[in-house]
């Protein structure tokens, strides 16, 4: 596998830094930096190997953005994850990712040339084309003019039947905004029709209340949007959408994000949108952690959640796929940003000799993702991919040291063998453990992560090598979610409102090791460096000058 084109990939020798050390390069998934609290697992844990990297070390030690703008997202709003985190950390250069990648398909037509919207496409005949998400403007998890480019394109590729099952926000933008966006979408929507569309809303509800619960807290809440949109069913019929939020929301403390379910219905009181046989899905939203859930609901046969009573058999796509390690969904209308020109590529142009390896749910990311969203190896004879199978039926915070030992062992070996220039893993603990909720056992996954570090500095230490230690993005650092003074939230009942997403935090970088040339320190002068800064900066480590156009690297060369 290489990329084609006319590439110079004969990379120029670092002036100052020699070839030929051995660099482990540690990817600590989930692991952010904050205020040392209670909440904060990473300062519960035990951790002397990573405390011994940033403690009196300000020249190989320091924090970069692994969020928003620096990894492609539109906002600073926009937490990282650990694909956007790792396609950086690999390219060495940003990439339209999220929102931003949805609005570059629509503009070019992209999107109706791929796969996802081919598939969908073959329901246009004789079935209904549906549309799932989020109807906002706050683009935060959609936007209402993209669902609006999709509505007229579907139209004007063929859909002849067109249901749109909305989700009112709220959150992101202003309670009550609701009854706008629905007066806006039915314009559309009745400017299908009088071009011969069969076009209408056909359920709704609050995204709080209806399908938009994450990271399995609440499956009922996706059953209630399943009940409305598969199976047409609501506790709430109204004969338009426009009536059914103003009478809803005239409700005693009603609100956009908890608006109940809602069905559209005709004259003989029948749904005039349930999803059945031969249908296509879409769901719309372009950030993923409130529709995974959705996601498994409507694309796996085997599923215990909730009684879904009938399983349609329909084409299904999401905007853009929600999760990369369960690739889910299989279909979707935007692929990935095509990355050319990463840094591991051209290591391998220039004889580096790579190990990589994690465990299953972060594989991935160390081979995939940091080569740009591309299978397999750039050369099988310089190359080595290790996966080492994840606990599997049970939730990580049963099992949270994961495979941190096995990583860190498989690593340590890649090194003292001598057969490899670059030793790259993922230690995927804090953010996998995170993920649950259970602040106890992601102190033990933090613990074990270090555990895993140590082992890989000593065997660094051992070949006289360089190590770089840093991470995609937060998670384990911060699992409270904070009220807007920056105080732990309580709900409704006084209980803490545990957070198990990721974060906005900062994450840490630290270089060092015996083969570290005297004089390398991190600059001073990069205002708001990123995790797209780390691959000029290896391929420095690794005695190379990095291409023009890769984001600058983090270290220079003081003489001393």
């Amino acid at each position: 596998m290489g990329s084609s084109g006319d590439v110079n990939w004969k990379l120029e020798d670092h002036p100052k830094l020699p070839k030929g050390k051995t660099i482990g390069l540690i990817v600590l998934d989930g692991w952010g930096e904050s205020e040392p609290d209670q909440y904060n697992c990473i300062h519960k844990a035990p951790t002397p190997a990573m405390d011994s990297l940033k403690n009196g070390r300000p020249d190989t030690w320091r924090l970069i953005k692994a969020h928003g703008t620096a990894v492609g997202l539109p906002s600073e709003d926009d937490m990282g994850n650990s694909e956007v985190g790792h396609n950086a950390l690999g390219a060495g250069r940003i990439y339209a990712q999220g929102a931003k990648l949805v609005d570059l398909a629509l503009e070019s037509g992209k999107i109706y040339e791929d796969e996802g919207f081919k598939y969908i496409s073959e329901a246009f005949e004789k079935g209904t084309v549906h549309l799932i998400g989020l109807l906002s403007d706050g683009g935060v998890h959609s936007r209402l003019d993209q669902v609006q480019l999709l509505l007229k394109g579907f139209a004007e590729r063929g859909a002849k039947r067109i249901r749109v099952h909305i989700l009112t926000d709220g959150r992101d933008v202003l309670d009550g905004s609701s009854v706008g966006f629905v007066e806006t979408l039915e314009s559309e929507l009745a400017e299908l029709r009088s071009k011969g569309v069969d076009a209408q809303v056909a359920s709704g509800g609050g995204r709080m209340y209806v399908t938009m619960d994450r990271y399995e807290n609440d499956w009922t809440v996706v059953k209630r949007g399943w009940d409305a949109q598969v199976l047409g069913e609501a506790p709430h019929k109204f004969k338009n959408a426009l009536e059914a939020v103003k009478k809803l929301r005239a409700e005693p403390k009603a609100n956009d994000q908890y608006l109940p379910p809602f069905v559209i219905v005709d004259d003989s009181g029948k749904a005039v949108g349930p999803i059945v046989d031969g249908d296509a899905v879409v769901t719309f939203n372009f950030r993923a952690d409130r529709m995974v859930m959705l996601a498994k609901a409507l694309e796996y046969e085997d599923f215990d959640k909730f009684d879904r009573v009938r399983v349609p058999k329909i084409r299904y796509a999401g905007m853009l796929q929600y999760d990369g390690e369960l690739k889910l969904p299989s279909h979707y209308l935007v692929s990935p940003p095509l990355i050319d020109r990463t840094s591991g590529e051209y290591l391998a142009h220039n004889g580096v000799r790579t190990f990589a390896c994690s465990e299953t749910v972060k594989f991935g990311h160390v081979t995939f993702f940091w080569n740009g969203n591309r299978s397999g190896y750039f050369n099988e004879k310089l190359e080595k991919y290790v996966e080492i199978p994840s606990d599997s039926g049970i939730s990580f915070n049963e099992q949270p040291k994961m495979k941190a030992l096995e990583i860190a062992e498989k690593a340590r070996d890649a090194i003292l063998s001598g057969n490899f220039d670059q030793v790259r893993v993922n230690l995927p603990n804090g953010d996998m453990v995170g993920h649950t909720g259970d602040l106890d056992a992601t102190v033990v996954a933090c613990e074990a992560a270090d555990v895993a570090v140590r082992m890989i500095l000593d065997a660094i230490e051992k070949v006289g090598g360089i190590y770089v230690v840093t991470a995609d993005h937060g998670n384990a650092e911060d699992m409270v979610k904070r009220d807007k003074a920056g105080k732990p939230a309580l709900d409704k009942e006084g209980k803490l409102q545990i957070l198990t997403s990721h974060t906005l935090k900062p994450v840490p970088i630290a270089i060092g090791g015996p083969g570290l040339s005297a004089g390398v320190r991190f600059r001073q002068d990069l205002d708001t460096p990123g995790l797209a800064n780390v691959a000029a900066t290896v391929m420095n480590l690794h005695g190379f000058v990095a291409p023009g156009d890769y984001e600058p690297s983090l270290i220079e060369v003081v003489d001393k």
